[in-house]
């Protein structure tokens, strides 16, 4: 139990230690999500305005009602970066050493998703601070109940960032499929406008956005903003988690073609 547990710290502190020595990532990921709060958010005002939707049952404003999307973007963002980061360390070959420790490698997958999941759970809520600063504030109990839900969220998009690197032999091939998930995960989910929205423009549309896990990432986070639970939401994020985790295992399984260098 204790190699389990040092192995554990030591994942965690490098992925700390390397987020923090990073301040441009860090920067970047609350400029992007700070932008499309305050700026974007001026244009796509008049196509929401004030509305009633659901959980809350009240007017918001179109500001509140994206706050749960950008938090979203933020953990799928972070998730596709330290995905990114297994891939050079594969390349480097730092990861392979990793891997060839004797404690279970789906053990040491798992820490690497706990350490990522970490990292963003720090950016979202100095995201939610500036958020408030700017006077975009949520229910105060709402800021408590959204961590397990970002929890949950995190290991999810975590989960599929391994799984997407498990594929991966060359890092110059992974910005493409980085903008070929992060941005119809995206777009295609509820983070910018409700279901409901989309119906009125395309049924199919919005079936696309309904079976997206992203969407139900989105409402699980907003729904526990506001003190309440969305169980259907809960039920696909957690299938989607252990299926891209196990997914991950066996792409990271040594025997796998995936694993080896072009040509090794």
């Amino acid at each position: 139990m204790k190699g389990y547990l040092v192995s554990l710290r030591a994942i965690v502190t490098r992925e700390a230690w390397r987020f923090l020595n990073q301040r441009s990532r860090f920067f970047a990921a609350l400029v992007r999500p700070m932008v499309w709060l305050v700026v974007f958010a001026a244009g796509f005002r008049a196509a929401l305005g004030l509305s009633i939707i659901p959980p809350y049952q009240t007017y918001i404003t179109y500001e509140v009602y994206i706050v749960p999307g950008l938090c979203g973007m933020i953990q799928l963002f972070n998730a596709m970066q330290s995905s990114l980061s297994l891939v050079y360390d594969r390349e480097m070959g730092s990861m392979r050493l990793l891997l060839t420790s004797p404690l279970p490698r789906g053990w040491l997958l798992f820490c690497k998703l706990l350490a990522g999941t970490a990292v963003s759970l720090l950016q979202v809520y100095v995201f939610l601070l500036l958020a408030a600063v700017f006077g975009i504030r949520m229910p105060a109990f709402g800021y408590l109940y959204a961590f397990p839900a970002l929890v949950i969220s995190g290991l999810m998009l975590g989960a599929l960032g391994l799984l997407i690197s498990s594929t991966i032999r060359q890092l110059e091939n992974f910005a493409g499929v980085m903008n070929f998930v992060i941005f119809p995960m995206f777009f295609l989910s509820s983070a910018l406008y409700p279901l409901w929205k989309m119906q009125e423009s395309s049924a199919l549309l919005r079936d696309i956005c309904a079976v997206n896990p992203f969407t139900h990432a989105v409402e699980l986070i907003r729904f526990a903003l506001y003190g309440q639970l969305n169980a259907v939401a809960l039920l696909w994020i957690v299938s989607t988690f252990l299926v891209c985790l196990l997914g991950a295992f066996w792409g990271y399984d040594p025997a796998r073609t995936m694993m080896r260098r072009p040509g090794g």
